[in-house]
């Protein structure tokens, strides 16, 4: 354990080296992020999806033939969020924005804790669970109705979160933004998924700069990375930032 608290101490230090050298980079957030913020994640060993099929809840299928489950699910999930902040991890990456060094962000989260931190560049991958539209007539509506379990005020219809559902598309400028941006950085680093989900996990390596990989779980991606941290985002973020601003 001591060897490799040390490797990553080495790590970090050059880490922080890397982002004040770089003219341009991105961050690519993942569940890891939020889960220190007290979200439940999805694919970890323990997460959602081990005792719960994700077409059962979170899919076109569902919205469309099971829409009383789908509805509870995404009510219980927002209900969650109420009692959860951003961490010191996504107010480190607001400041790092404020003070140039970083360019973006692309989350596969969607509890806009990036936004509440103060992040202003946020491509939102996976769509944000804090709106709501009509499923049948496309109109914006309202959170809380939705929690209430009322209909589109519009036509009716059956009301959902702006989140993508298994079977739908990623958000077109969202994602395409997202390319753009890793395709230019001279660094991106990957904090908290475990790049299990296409085609966001093929995002890293439209980079032809460098790529870095923080997580707790380290596995076979770590050979597609020029630096693996194994650690908490928060822990590491936090760490990073001491060495960038000392003298």
């Amino acid at each position: 354990m001591k060897n490799n608290v040390l490797e990553n101490n080495g790590n970090i230090e050059l880490l922080a080296s890397w982002i004040k050298e770089s003219k341009y980079t991105v961050v690519l957030t993942g569940a890891g992020m939020s889960t220190e913020s007290g979200i439940p994640d999805f694919r970890s060993k323990d997460g959602w999806w081990k005792n719960l099929d994700p077409t059962t809840v979170a899919s076109t299928y569902a919205l469309e033939n099971k829409y009383d489950l789908f509805r509870d699910f995404y009510i219980m999930r927002i209900n969650t969020l109420k009692n959860c902040k951003p961490h010191i991890g996504h107010k480190i990456l607001a400041d790092w924005e404020k003070r140039g060094l970083v360019q973006c962000i692309a989350t596969q989260n969607v509890d806009r804790f990036h936004h509440e931190a103060g992040s202003k560049n946020v491509y939102e991958l996976h769509g944000n669970i804090r709106t709501v539209k009509c499923e049948d007539c496309g109109a914006n509506g309202q959170l809380e109705d939705f929690v209430m379990k009322k209909s589109c005020s519009k036509c009716g219809g059956r009301l959902r979160p702006n989140v993508v559902l298994f079977g739908e598309s990623l958000p077109y400028d969202d994602f395409n933004n997202a390319m753009e941006a890793i395709r230019k950085a001279e660094l991106v680093i990957v904090i908290g998924t475990s790049l299990q989900v296409y085609p966001v996990n093929q995002l890293p390596y439209l980079c032809k700069g460098k790529k870095v990989y923080i997580n707790m779980d380290v596995d076979y991606h770590s050979r597609n990375f020029d630096m693996v941290i194994k650690g908490k985002a928060g822990n590491t973020l936090l760490d990073i930032e001491k060495y960038l601003t000392k003298n």
